[in-house]
């Protein structure tokens, strides 16, 4: 193996998301400290940060690529942020390691993906919540591709169950202006809320239904539950009054009684006394580089071909389970978790499935619809 290997880090720690970025570069420290734990001495990062600044993950990845050498970015969070990117990262032949849940529709050879797509959770999640709470819900997203393709799919699977719509509104990155839609869903009542928004928006919008549930106990989390895809530990101190009792579909949270989460978190308090609860985000960005380290040593060097080769011809221990890489998407198999937040703003457990094969354009999940909505009236 060469002497040294650079992997770029490229995550935003400042701005409107900058919480999720510091889970996210501190998540891939650890990694680095266990490989080097380990007596490891053949890999280092660089670290870029864009500064919540959409341009300048391009940079970055140029940057990180012709300046520092690196063949491997591990990062970005946005779905805009990672399209930005991938050219670029086409272009130098390298690989970018994205593990944040996304909207799907997407499979690169340049991409290995550790974050979820659909059906790995927003399928999942209605299979639980319609049965429970009825098939009439509200759609609210952020007005990019991330909250228009996943209201299109909730959409699609409500209208094929034989449920409504009852409302379906954006809001531009980082607004904050929720007023007008929590007034509309006190109107229209409906059985559930769908938030797809992100960010400094999703917080607002959270705090408002909170204020709304105190005023009208059919808004109680447990009447009529705000359910999200991307909302992790690190962002719960960002909502005002901490949003108790919404949900989170994600691949990982904190509280998992597994014996790899565990020992994970042994780890952890070792280097870092001081940690608080671990973030979905934190334990990706550490799978993404463990295992982009692990795959490197393997082939004895970093050409992204054999790296990409080698991560798809087995099974990786990780905190999030054993992964398997598909070789024809590049999509990690994943478990699903749904958790309720409770008020020492983590997540309770409520349900969860064991790793889900990746499907990113829904072609089998799309095949099966029996299985996974039924209509419920509401």
């Amino acid at each position: 193996m060469q002497d040294v290997v650079k992997i770029g880090i490229l995550y935003s720690t400042t701005g409107p998301y900058g919480s999720l970025g510091r889970e996210a570069r501190l998540g891939a420290e650890f990694a680095l400290h266990d490989y080097q734990r380990n007596g490891g001495d053949k890999a280092e990062l660089v670290f870029f940060n864009p500064h919540a600044d959409l341009s300048a993950y391009l940079e970055g990845a140029r940057s990180l690529m012709r300046d520092s050498g690196c063949r491997h970015i591990v990062g970005t969070i946005t779905s805009a942020a990672r399209k930005e990117v991938i050219p670029l990262v086409e272009k130098h032949d390298g690989l970018l390691w994205y593990m944040c849940p996304y909207e799907g529709f997407e499979a690169n050879e340049n991409v290995i993906y550790i974050g979820a797509c659909p059906n790995q959770h927003l399928i999942p999640l209605f299979e639980h919540l319609i049965p429970r709470h009825g098939s009439r819900p509200y759609l609210v997203g952020a007005n990019y591709v991330w909250g228009w393709e996943m209201n299109r799919l909730a959409r699609e699977l409500i209208v094929n169950a034989g449920g409504t719509i009852l409302g379906e509104r954006y809001l531009p990155l980082e607004e904050t202006a929720v007023e007008r839609i929590v007034a509309d869903i006190a109107e229209k009542r409906p059985s559930f809320i769908l938030n797809n928004l992100i960010g400094p928006s999703s917080y607002a919008f959270l705090a408002a239904i909170s204020e709304l549930a105190k005023r009208d106990p059919a808004f109680l989390p447990e009447n009529c539950p705000v359910a999200s895809c991307d909302l992790t530990e690190c962002e719960l101190a960002d909502i005002a009054g901490g949003a108790v009792g919404q949900l989170s579909a994600l691949s990982y949270f904190d509280g998992l009684n597994t014996s790899e989460n565990l020992a994970f978190k042994s780890r952890l308090k070792a280097w870092r006394p001081q940690t608080g609860k671990v973030s979905t985000m934190f334990a990706s960005s550490y799978t993404a580089v463990a295992l982009c380290i692990a795959a490197i040593e393997a082939c004895g060097n970093d050409d992204p071909v054999m790296v990409r080769q080698e991560i798809v011809s087995r099974s990786w221990p990780s905190v999030l389970g054993d992964l398997v890489v598909d070789p024809t998407t590049n999509h990690a198999a994943l478990p699903f978790y749904l958790g309720r937040i409770n008020s020492q703003l983590g997540f309770d457990l409520i349900a969860a499935e064991p790793a889900i094969p990746a499907d990113p354009y829904l072609i089998t999940s799309r095949q099966k619809p029996a299985r996974h909505l039924r209509v419920v009236q509401s």
